[in-house]
């Protein structure tokens, strides 16, 4: 009886070891679950229904042809001022800027410093923090346990009369397909000096427009004075182009504005009706049907015809004089046969009487 009583002590004994030695694993394996869990939710992944939703904006990286260009919005136009009003928010409604800094505020967009260049650089040591935008600007804030405050009255959107965006119009053949995307956009803040001096544009800070889209297609705005209803959203003004702008600076190896290049307003003009050309150009001859060698004829053709008008001017007026004489010379020679003829009747006319 003793022995089989330890017998059973033996057993309950190494029951209990299998069980203890089989404890650690089993809490290594719920803090790799809980590792696990903790990394993923650093990044939001979303579904596909969502990504129908909100695609990428970024454009696709093998492409066959791409330029990249700066323009200037300006919210006098009235076809920007929808990016404008209201200017002070009213409930949920609110402008471009108020939106994108009440973002800022919260921490959901990260914003980059505008660098001297004019040139956006979407990395780490780029970031601007909500103070620096705050003290750079003299924005009146408040600050409790570590948040920012501030008052819709002193968010400085009616001083927010522009912004510079970056497009990216590209060819992707895999697709056959010709897109513009914004990439890139920048409040620039608008400001007197003092006693009334000339306004000084302040290029605030860069945001990369993917990092915002999401946000943006969520804002729903007004388009119209003569429809009150939002129909559309932030994000689709931006995807569908309804904006318009100037374009003041293109991608090129030099990094020069249009202006750094250009000698004065005429020139500056031309240069930016030439890349809008050189766009409309490029898209419309992407559909053709005709070889590029054929195209090449074409514009071969069109220049030696212009050459060939512009020679044979004087030969045409040439031509135009002696047709004119010609033409004179008959209708004088036509009079004085009909004089004649008119003289010869009238003297038949006296011999008869006189018989």
């Amino acid at each position: 009886m003793q022995y089989i009583s330890k017998i059973l002590v033996v057993a309950a004994l190494a029951l209990v070891a299998s069980t203890a030695n089989a404890q650690p694993p089993a809490r290594k394996g719920d803090n790799n679950k809980k590792s696990n869990k903790a990394e993923t939710t650093v990044v939001v992944e979303l579904t596909e229904r969502a990504r129908s939703q909100y695609p990428a904006t970024q454009t696709p990286q093998e492409v066959d042809w791409k330029r990249e260009i700066y323009r200037s919005i300006d919210l006098a136009n009235e076809k920007n001022a929808s990016l404008y009003y209201p200017v002070e928010q009213i409930g949920d409604n609110c402008n471009l800027f108020t939106f994108l800094f009440n973002n800022i505020l919260k921490g959901n967009i990260t914003a980059y410093k505008y660098n001297l260049d004019g040139v956006e650089q979407f990395t780490e040591e780029n970031i601007i923090s909500i103070v620096d935008i705050l003290d750079n600007y003299r924005i009146y804030y408040e600050e409790k346990e570590g948040e920012f405050f501030v008052g819709k009255s002193d968010i400085p959107s009616a001083e927010v009369l522009s912004y510079y965006i970056k497009e990216s119009h590209y060819y992707d053949q895999r697709t056959g397909t010709y897109g513009t995307q914004v990439t890139a956009i920048c409040p620039v803040l608008h400001r007197s000096g003092e006693f009334g001096a000339d306004v000084t544009k302040y290029p605030m800070f860069w945001l990369r427009y993917d990092d915002i889209s999401q946000l943006l297609a969520q804002q729903p705005m007004m388009t119209s004075s003569l429809n009150n209803v939002m129909s559309t959203t932030l994000d689709d003004y931006f995807r569908k182009g309804c904006y318009e702008g100037e374009i003041y600076k293109t991608v090129n190896m030099r990094n020069l504005a249009i202006a750094q290049y250009c000698k004065d307003s005429t020139s500056i003009k031309q240069e930016q009706d030439r890349i809008e050309q050189q766009l409309k150009d490029f898209r419309t001859n992407l559909w053709s049907t005709k070889s590029v060698a054929e195209m090449r004829q074409d514009s071969i053709n069109a220049a030696n015809d212009t050459i060939n008008n512009s020679s044979d001017k004087p030969q045409k007026k040439e031509k135009a004089k002696r047709s004119a004489s010609k033409s004179a010379k008959k209708e004088k020679s036509v009079k004085r046969e009909k004089a004649s003829s008119a003289g010869n009747s009238n003297r038949v006319s006296v011999r008869r009487e006189r018989r």
